[in-house]
Parts: C-alpha cells; sequence; structure tokens
C-alpha cells in the first residue's frame, strides 16, 4: 500500500509537468499499466497545482496503452483558474505519445445550502463476505455474495458489493482521493460479465479483449473515512461491445464518499490480437 501511494505522489520536474513513474511489473507479469493509476496520479498532480482548492470531479479517457517501463510524463493545462473554481486537462504522455487525458475541476468548498446522500446498501457487512484473492499488503478486499468475480461459472445479477480496508489510510486529503479513485476502474467489467453465463474476467486477455475506457469520479466532501469502505456497482447496459457501469463509495457508517462511471470495451479477441504476446494485450 505504502508503495501504491508513493507512486501516486508524483514530483514537478523543472519543465513544469510532473514525472509519473509506472511501477513494477505485478504479480501477473502484465506489462500494462493500470489506467486508473495514471488517473489517481492525475489527481494529485492538479491538487498540486491548486494547492488553495479541492479535487471535486475528474473524468478520464484512456486513448492508449500505458505500459511498465518509461514513465509518464503529466502536463496539466489550466483551462481556467478563479477565486472558488479550477479546470485543467492533463494529458499523460509515455515516449512521446498522448495516451491518457483527464479533465479535472477543482474548487472551493463552501457551506451547504441543501444537502443529501443516497444511502449505504444494505449489504453483509465485511466479516460475512467472502475474501477475496487480489493481493496487496495493506489491503483487504472482500466481496459480498461472490466467492470468485472472474468465475464465468457464478452467475448473478449485474452487481457486485466490494468492501475494502485499507492500511495505511493516507491523511493528505489528494492522496485520499487518489485512492478512492484506483479501485473505481477493477470491478466494472466483473459486475457486468456477472448477468451472462459462460463468460468471466477469467478469460480476459485469452478469449475477450476487455479494458476501461473512461472513468468520471466525483468526490463529496468531506472524503475522509476510518475503518471499510464499500464499493457498489450497478452495470445498466452492455452491447455493441461496450459496457457501462455505475456505483458509489461509502464509509461503513454510511457516508457518501464518491460516485462514480465506468465505459468498459468487451469484445472477442481478434486474429491479429493473438500475435501479440499475452501479458501485453488488452
Amino acid at each position: 500500500m505504502q508503495t501504491l501511494l508513493d507512486l501516486f505522489d508524483v514530483e514537478a520536474n523543472d519543465a513544469g509537468a510532473f514525472d509519473a513513474p509506472t511501477g513494477p511489473t505485478g504479480e501477473d507479469e502484465r506489462q500494462v499499466v493500470e489506467g486508473s493509476q495514471v488517473l489517481s496520479q492525475a489527481i494529485v498532480a492538479v491538487a498540486k497545482r491548486f494547492p488553495e482548492k479541492s479535487v471535486r470531479s475528474v473524468y478520464a479517457v484512456f486513448s492508449r496503452v500505458v505500459l511498465v517501463g518509461a514513465p509518464v510524463e503529466l502536463n496539466v493545462d489550466v483551462v481556467q483558474e478563479g477565486r472558488s473554481a479550477a479546470t485543467a486537462v492533463v494529458t499523460a504522455l509515455q515516449n512521446g505519445k498522448r495516451c491518457i487525458t483527464v479533465t479535472v475541476l477543482c474548487d472551493v468548498p463552501t457551506a451547504d445550502v441543501i444537502t443529501h446522500h443516497l444511502p449505504r446498501p444494505d449489504v453483509k457487512s465485511p466479516a460475512e463476505s467472502h475474501v477475496s484473492q487480489m493481493p496487496m499488503a495493506g489491503r483487504d478486499l472482500r466481496l459480498v455474495d461472490v466467492v470468485d468475480v472472474n468465475s464465468p461459472d457464478e452467475v448473478g445479477p449485474p452487481e457486485l458489493y466490494a468492501w475494502l480496508h485499507y492500511d495505511p489510510i493516507p491523511q493528505r486529503d489528494d492522496l485520499a482521493k487518489a485512492l478512492i479513485a484506483y479501485f473505481t476502474g477493477h470491478l466494472g467489467i466483473s459486475t457486468t460479465m456477472r448477468a451472462h453465463e459462460g463468460i468471466g474476467t477469467a478469460q480476459a486477455h485469452l478469449t475477450v479483449s476487455t479494458a476501461p475506457m473512461t472513468i468520471s469520479v466525483s468526490f463529496h466532501e468531506p472524503v475522509t473515512w476510518d475503518g471499510w469502505l464499500l464499493y457498489s456497482h450497478e452495470s445498466t447496459q452492455v452491447g455493441s461491445g461496450m459496457s457501462y457501469v455505475r456505483g458509489t463509495v461509502h464509509t461503513e457508517d454510511g457516508a457518501l464518499l464518491a460516485s462514480f462511471t465506468q465505459d468498459a470495451l468487451i469484445r472477442p479477441l481478434r486474429t491479429n490480437d493473438t500475435a501479440i504476446e499475452e501479458k501485453s494485450r488488452l
């Protein structure tokens, strides 16, 4: 976990851009960097560019794969910077090629005029949920009513509820938001596939081409928590090679910290894709 937070904590270089390391290859030897990692790094970069403001929403489009190895450069283009709000577009480049763009809205939070929020879903507690085999030292992931999220044989409604516990929990606002955004890209495709017998994310990169294509996250102040987080996912549509998932992030005691969406690619693996080394495929 600490290594992941260190990856998020990008620093400005002499040219005014931010250097974002890709980190090492994961245990599955995949050479493709998770797009949500770069999204998290962009959140920190913009927060450092606007230190007096709070990141309130982000929208990322993943246009080209980022590979493990060469560092990513994050260029922050300020669209507008005012007293109460600011907007920037972050372009992530690797080897001189544009890979990802992230539009970020920041503002200065004010007192409530009116307030309400969606209640936390009434689902089984972390203690009653299944431990998930998605290992990371310092992260405990448990799934409600799902044993193997990757299995093509485990069928249910296109919904997934995931409890997460992090250690350490970052105290800096930008790193806390980066950590929340990071997991929004992990279970969306599994959520969509769950409703369809005979297909699961175990087949991804082997017989099926999958990849998140966009992620949006809106943060609902204040974004602080202790203990467990509940990520709720709902796939409202899939077809024509694309799926759509929406979700929320609640604390264990019911506070709504963030809402998110994901567009993802789900397509047959083409013949020319199989010529690409498996660990580099979408």
